[in-house]
């Protein structure tokens, strides 16, 4: 198979978790092809394409390498793309990355490091 929708290509990669889903944030304009806003469910994707979209408001940016007929389990969906997001940032002043809830070890150099 050479092209997919990119719909349903979203879809068998399991970067969304309904098809339905998938052509909602096309149409919001939330994914891009190449650099280039998509806003027809129908665009055919291609091997090589880089694909970035935002859905839960999370920047995922991936190649295509392939496609598939069915949806099929998460390790045959991870062959579909290379993962091209990069990671999260750090925050200039201390070198600490934004994320979760600190944990109590971390919560206490945090308060060691601001003298409280």
């Amino acid at each position: 198979m050479d092209a997919q929708r990119l719909d349903k290509w979203l879809w068998c990669a399991r970067l969304v978790r309904t098809r339905t889903g998938a052509a909602r944030l096309i149409e919001a304009g939330k994914v891009r092809i190449n650099g280039v806003r998509v806003l027809k469910p129908s665009r055919l994707v291609h091997p090589g394409d880089v694909v970035t979209a935002t859905p839960l408001g999370r920047l995922t940016i991936v190649r295509v390498l392939g496609s598939t007929e069915r949806r099929g389990p998460a390790s045959v969906a991870r062959a579909l793309y290379e993962d091209l997001t990069p990671e999260a940032p750090l925050a200039p002043e201390r070198g600490l990355r934004f994320g979760p809830r600190p944990t109590k070890r971390n919560r206490r150099r945090l308060d060691a490091l601001r003298g409280t």
